[in-house]
């Protein structure tokens, strides 16, 4: 039997629904957002000058057109966890978010080049998460946490908190985290999946966009 497009299309979405991922409307998906979290853009985001703040930069879905992890944390904790930690190490966090690309490792030094303090946090939807440095190459960051359905909201406080230490000048020991070899043969097909509803949301060449985080 011959596989045409729109076979394989009715394939993707079927497995899509299987996700709550349904290809809906583009007007439907503008209009979501992240139950408990609004984010109003204010703008392109300029480069900070503050010494005291994290720059915390979002995927293109995140919040918006995604709402949850790979392992359905809600977004809403997510942000407001990595926050707190950064806050309680006496330090301002800046969301912005990331249009360009949705590939963490660019976004988090997107975020750091924007931070005033020099260092800066990349959340993707699906949850990976980098905290980089400014003056570092975009793939060598200062701590990189690439499996996703690992991480858990302990882990997105200290991850906040590690980067509001490296804005002090401090040289913190990394974020503890799991390892499960079992993990990414066990998501990888929803991680791809959820990837390429990311990407979908890419506007190439577009500024970063000031955002205001605010928790209801």
């Amino acid at each position: 039997m011959a596989v045409s497009e729109k076979l394989i299309r009715e394939v993707i979405e079927e497995v899509l629904k299987g996700f709550n991922l349904e290809d809906t409307s583009v007007e439907t998906r503008v209009a979501s957002s992240a139950k408990g979290l609004e984010l109003n853009e204010k703008g392109a985001a300029a480069v900070g000058v503050r010494k005291d703040e994290v720059v915390v930069a979002l995927a293109p879905a995140f919040g918006k057109f995604q709402t949850k992890t790979i392992t359905d944390i809600p977004h809403m904790d997510v942000l407001r966890e990595v926050i707190a930690g950064i806050e309680e190490e006496g330090l301002k966090a800046r969301v912005v978010r990331v249009l360009r690309t949705s590939d963490v490792a660019f976004t988090a030094h997107d975020a750091a080049k924007l931070s005033g303090s020099g260092i800066g946090i990349g959340i993707q939807s699906k949850g990976t998460t980098v905290i980089h440095q400014k003056d570092l190459l975009p793939l060598n960051n200062l701590e990189l946490f690439p499996q996703a359905p690992l991480l858990d909201l302990e882990t997105f406080r200290a991850i906040g908190k590690n980067a509001a230490k490296y804005a002090k000048g401090e040289s913190p020991k990394p974020v503890p985290t799991r390892n499960d070899q079992m993990a990414r043969p066990k998501f990888q097909a929803k991680a791809a999946l959820l990837h390429i509803k990311e990407t979908e949301h890419v506007v190439p060449g577009a500024k970063p966009v000031e955002l205001e985080a605010s928790f209801y």
